[in-house]
């Protein structure tokens, strides 16, 4: 058992995901005992055993559905009867198994250290979401300005850009201080899988930005996909204000569950 929650610890370290699949109740006959676990990761690989066989495929399957959703649940299974005898299923008895989704939740880009950064970073880690930021000013990408923040990069976009490591449960914010660099972190972002791209200015200042892109041969799909200007339509006019919008927006994704975490 050991060996399964250290899987466990090193899939999270390593920022992929899994399911964490344990019987916690039986009736009769069951080929696993309650506290039986079963590890089953993104490629649908498994570590451990709930049983074996029809049984544990049909686990594998709800346990991938229940990553892709992003929240837990437990599912029952009858293994006696006509049904449970056609699949294979004939120890007689019944089990309830609960699936624990295995990630490290939401983390948020913030692309820009400015004013409207320093609220959104503070409210983005109370909504629960981790936070980053990047910024190729020093003096606006530092852990003393940014004390909540897990992750602060210092350097070029560019170079910055190459080393980030995102996946479906990012959430990537630009608001740098120029149209060139929300140009390049946007160009960038729509290569990601993110599950959510926002991209701060005004109208005009999107669709200059957008017409570029179309000219270098990104989609209008894609470009659709963005949130810009970003955040929910409240009249916001400060930094905080801003900052509210735009984590309500996020939160508004992620609780579509296109995010995948809560």
């Amino acid at each position: 058992m050991q060996d399964l929650y250290e899987e466990v610890v090193r899939i999270r370290a390593e920022g992929k995901r899994g399911v964490l699949a344990t019987v916690v109740r039986t009736e009769g006959s069951t080929p696993r005992e309650v506290g039986a676990k079963m590890l089953v990761h993104e490629d649908g690989s498994i570590s451990g055993t709930i049983g074996g066989g029809r049984l544990e495929a049909a686990v594998i399957k709800e346990a991938l559905e229940t990553l892709d959703a992003g929240t837990p649940r437990a599912v029952h299974h009858d293994l006696a009867g006509p049904e449970a005898s056609e699949a294979g299923m004939i120890c007689g008895g019944a089990l309830e198994i609960y699936l624990e989704p295995i990630f490290l939740g939401p983390k948020v880009f913030l692309f820009g250290g400015g004013h409207v950064t320093l609220p959104l970073a503070r409210l983005s880690k109370m909504a629960g979401f981790r936070v980053a930021v990047i910024d190729d000013r020093p003096e606006f990408a530092s852990r003393e300005r940014f004390p909540e923040a897990e992750e602060v990069i210092a350097e070029k976009f560019s170079s910055a850009l190459k080393k980030l490591k995102t996946q479906r449960e990012s959430y990537l914010v630009i608001l740098t201080r120029g149209h060139g660099y929300d140009q390049e972190v946007l160009e960038w972002a729509l290569g990601t899988e993110a599950c959510y791209i926002g991209m701060i200015g005004s109208r005009k200042k999107v669709e200059t930005i957008f017409s570029n892109l179309k000219k270098k041969g990104v989609s209008a799909e894609k470009l659709n996909s963005v949130h810009a200007p970003i955040g929910l339509d409240i009249g916001g006019k400060t930094p905080e204000e801003i900052a509210v919008s735009i984590v309500a927006e996020m939160i508004q994704e992620r609780r579509k569950g296109k995010g995948r975490g809560v």
